[in-house]
């Protein structure tokens, strides 16, 4: 016979609660501190920070959109395509209605084009005040972005830029010839004896 069967419900209630407080009192600390993280902005997936204007990230859910509200973005940029494998079909409706503005400029992962790039680059040269996130699904394509924006408009050394790249991903060939194209275009050269820009093997 189990043990368990052999004691009456008010033991086994209470039994299994002292052995609920053994855990805690062993692992409260750490569990309290990994669902403090997670309430926070880090929790959003690739999340990262350039400036205090200025933030990428992968894909936010939809109960961390108020929290970027509450942490002062005005605005999300988004640049992947609306029907992603993670994609929030309805997110241009639930930033509106949270009083932020967005902007959606889908972005071809096999083929990023100048032309994207600009576009972007205009909505954040006419509103330069307001804080903006720039989301895709992993921070793949909005770390590219982030990359180009920093380097050609704010001044940012290609190095540093692409090492904040790094954290996230290494770009395939077609991302690195994107970049390459976007810098040309800006007469920006691409040369950077600290950056590797050599594709990974097994592509992105």
């Amino acid at each position: 016979m189990s043990v368990y069967r052999s004691l009456s419900k008010n033991k086994l209630r209470a039994l299994l609660l002292t052995s609920a407080a053994a855990m805690l009192s062993v692992f409260g600390t750490s569990v309290g501190h990994a669902q403090g993280e997670s309430e926070g902005l880090d929790a959003i997936l690739n999340y990262r920070q350039y400036t205090p204007l200025f933030s990428s990230a992968g894909q936010p859910s939809r109960e961390q959109f108020p929290l970027l509200k509450e942490e002062g973005y005005d605005r999300v940029i988004y640049i992947a395509f609306s029907n992603g494998r993670t994609a929030i079909p309805d997110e241009d409706q639930i930033v509106k209605d949270l009083g932020m503005d967005y902007l959606h400029i889908p972005v071809d992962f096999n083929n990023p084009t100048v032309r994207d790039f600009n576009a972007f680059a205009d909505a954040m040269q006419r509103e330069p005040e307001s804080k903006t996130i720039l989301h895709c699904q992993v921070n793949a394509r909005a770390t590219a972005f982030s990359l180009l924006y920093r380097v050609v408009y704010q001044g940012v050394s290609l190095a540093e830029a692409k090492e904040d790249m790094n954290t996230v991903w290494q770009p395939n060939e077609v991302w690195r010839d994107f970049i390459f194209d976007v810098l040309a275009a800006h007469d920006i050269s691409n040369e950077c004896e600290e950056c590797d820009w050599t594709p990974p093997s097994s592509g992105q």
